[in-house]
């Protein structure tokens, strides 16, 4: 259903106006994304979200500009080969979980702003455990512009179905940092490829050879599950994959709630 069209006919005293009035707002829908642009739930609701950048637990430490709700928006076509990858992984018992899809370019900016203000944080030497913010932006981890922005990438993990069941992220936590152990990061009920999400450490390179073999084996498997449909990932993270042939176009609407 696309939403609520209510006609009202006024015929009774004045409150009743202000009252249908206020029935009419609790039904008002999200605006539509732009262009190709599509909520993957509504290509394929069994894809796990986990959107970082809609809480606090991400590197900055807090909402980023632009997220007003935790849903993943891609292109079609990029919905479309998701779909693709999720068919391909469910006999195995494995789903995607994204983490980040569409980001708009007020939240990109929202980045780069926070890693210039020279104040270091704990949420950022979780993520960041040897570099300084200023280093984030000089090594490509941080940038003015991002393919997020323009629907061609995403990033994503492997869960292993049926997924297992963690605790909340608590900020006052005192988790590890993402290059060591699991157990010892913040909660997340994805496989273990050797580091957390959005860590900025050699060891979150695709091919490092930091790992354990069983994490080795998760990363290629994810790799070549997403090569298959035509995405490529991106060598210093081994959660970013993009797909070729989308527009380079940067967009700036909100993520909003799903409608």
């Amino acid at each position: 259903m696309s939403g609520w069209n209510m006609k009202i006919i006024v015929t009774a005293p004045g409150w009743i106006p202000a009252l249908m009035a206020a029935v009419t707002c609790c039904f008002a829908q999200s605006p539509k994304p732009p262009g190709d642009f599509v909520y993957l739930r509504d290509i394929d609701p069994t894809i796990i979200q986990d959107m970082r950048y809609a809480t606090a637990n991400n590197f900055v430490g807090h909402v980023l500009n632009g997220y007003q709700a935790g849903e993943c928006i891609v292109t079609r076509s990029v919905g479309n080969a998701l779909a693709r990858v999720q068919r391909d992984l469910a006999p195995r018992g494995l789903s995607l979980k994204m983490y980040d899809c569409y980001r708009p370019q007020r939240a990109v900016n929202d980045m780069y702003a926070w890693a210039q203000d020279g104040r270091e944080v704990r949420a950022q030497q979780l993520y960041n455990p040897k570099l300084r913010k200023r280093d984030l932006f000089r090594l490509g981890y941080v940038a003015r512009h991002s393919g997020h922005s323009t629907g061609k990438a995403v990033d994503l993990t492997l869960v292993r179905l049926p997924e297992p069941k963690v605790p909340p992220f608590d900020p006052s936590a005192d988790y590890a940092d993402c290059t060591q152990a699991a157990d010892l990061r913040a909660p997340d009920s994805s496989v273990d490829t050797g580091t957390g999400y959005d860590c900025s450490d050699e060891k979150a390179h695709t091919a490092s050879k930091a790992i354990a073999p069983e994490q080795r084996k998760w990363r290629d498997t994810l790799v070549s599950a997403m090569a298959k449909q035509g995405f490529i990932n991106y060598e210093v993270e081994w959660w970013h994959f993009s797909l070729p042939g989308q527009g380079d176009t940067a967009y700036d609407f909100p993520v909003a709630r799903h409608p």
